[in-house]
């Protein structure tokens, strides 16, 4: 594809290049060859006017002099024969042939004449004798003066532009590609049993589809591996009941040799099942393992818990704000746990302000964590270490802080940290941050302090401009 798109932004510009390049060049070419001409014109014009006057030949000498602006010897007068026994004058330099300066005179209008080296420009001109003929030579050099140059210019924007096509094409077909090949290369590793591999939701609107249908869909994967995997575990472990009615009731067959084989296949058959049992156990917990590493998308699950809440809130006259939340913000958790938490948080708010106390939900996309922010308008919590201990309500009402304590163990899982504090709202406020992965570090480190600088100082100039 990228090569296709490459190709493509060659072909047209080429051809957009070549349909104003050579017309444009043709343009300057015929450009250079009327100004030779326009000048030509020009010096024959000078020499008009002292025709008109006199056909001395020393005043016509010296005009003509003066009329070089140029190499000399370019100006030629021809002055017809004046009286019967008179003789043509020829002034200057001269190079048409007699014929052509013939036919000017007679047509009585400027005609060129192709000579050595260059073309003459014929201007007839009426004097008291006849009808004088001024003849500038203009040189090969003179009709292309310039034309190179312009050509070369030419073909130089035309080669940039080309090159900056080609290589916007390949900028522009690398990001389509690379989105695409991530998506590839994450069904291979799904196809040999790596659950969790999952595809950044970028590039254009279609691969973004793309991919997160297939986040959905290895989502799927590994719930589905996850029940059928309990299911075996389950039906494992019914058969251990009649397995066990099966070895008691053997041990009252006796000692033949049909009862030590049946014995014999109870107690392999009760191997077999330990054998299921214990599979189905490991496979499950690397199907939770594999569901964490993935992680979920934090705001499709914030506005799925929030939807359910806001029904409450609703009915108890609460003002809800969602921030945030409206384009895919990736964290390492698995789904249902990051749920729990919000739902923990959500639940306290509801438990321990009074009806009509806003509240809010923002979650912010730092570089290196991604920051979930539960605040309200309430009364605050009064002891807040307390609050993330367990067994130690924030609420003062008998609480047992089971929630919050769900909320630390979850942040602390992915290498962040919770922080109670006050709200621009002028409550309580959670903030829960979950390292990303790869750039998991202990709470405290110098980069949690950076950022949990930069979140205060976009806390307190949300606090200056808010209402």
């Amino acid at each position: 594809m990228r090569w296709a798109l490459v190709k493509v932004a060659l072909a047209v510009t080429t051809m957009v290049v070549v349909a104003f390049a050579v017309p444009l060049g043709l343009v300057v070419k015929e450009l250079a060859r009327d100004r030779a001409y326009s000048n030509a014109e020009r010096q024959a014009a000078t020499i008009g006017p002292v025709l008109a006057i006199t056909t001395d030949r020393p005043q016509l000498e010296r005009a003509v002099a003066s009329a070089e602006t140029g190499p000399g010897g370019r100006i030629g007068v021809h002055v017809p024969a004046s009286g019967k026994n008179g003789k043509p004058a020829e002034i200057g330099s001269r190079r048409a042939a007699q014929k052509d300066v013939e036919a000017a005179a007679k047509l009585g209008r400027a005609s060129i004449s192709p000579v050595t080296g260059g073309s003459s420009l014929l201007q007839p001109t009426a004097v008291a004798s006849g009808i004088a003929v001024v003849e500038v030579f203009v040189p090969d050099a003179a009709l292309t003066n310039g034309v190179t140059t312009s050509w070369v210019v030419l073909a130089g924007v035309g080669l940039a532009l080309i090159i900056g096509s080609v290589a916007v094409a390949d900028r522009l077909g690398t990001r389509m590609v690379r989105p695409a090949e991530r998506l590839a290369g994450a069904a291979h590793d799904l196809g040999k049993g790596k659950l969790g591999v999952r595809v950044p939701e970028d590039g254009p609107k279609e691969l973004r589809s793309a991919a997160s249908a297939f986040n959905s869909m290895a989502d799927q994967v590994v719930q589905l591996l996850a029940n059928e995997r309990e299911l075996a575990a389950d039906l494992s472990h019914r058969l251990r009941t009649p397995l066990t009615v099966l070895r008691l009731n053997t041990a009252s067959l006796g000692d033949t040799p049909a009862a030590e084989q049946t014995r014999a296949a109870v107690e392999q058959l009760e191997r077999e099942v330990d054998q299921i049992i214990r599979t189905a156990r490991e496979q499950k917990a690397q199907t939770r393992q594999a569901a964490a590493a993935a992680g979920c998308d934090a705001a499709e699950v914030i506005r799925e818990r929030m939807g359910f809440w806001s029904a409450l809130a609703e009915d108890e006259g609460r003002t809800v704000r969602i921030a945030g939340a409206d384009h895919p913000v990736r964290v390492p958790v698995a789904r249902p746990e990051l749920a729990a938490a919000l739902d923990a948080m959500l639940g306290n708010v509801f438990r321990h302000t009074p009806e009509g106390t806003a509240f809010a939900v923002d979650v912010h996309n730092a570089e290196e964590a991604v920051i979930v922010l539960v605040s309200d308008a309430g009364p605050g919590i009064a002891d807040p270490d307390a609050a993330l201990r367990r067994g130690h309500g924030g609420g003062g009402d008998g609480s047992t802080g089971l929630g919050l304590d769900i909320v630390r163990r979850l942040a602390e899982s992915t290498g962040g940290d919770v922080r109670i504090g006050r709200s621009v709202l002028g409550g309580t406020e959670v903030r829960v941050w979950l390292a990303l992965d790869d750039r998991r570090a202990r709470p405290g480190t110098r980069r949690g302090h950076r950022l949990r600088r930069t979140l205060g100082g976009r806390r307190r100039r949300t606090a200056r401009t808010g209402p």
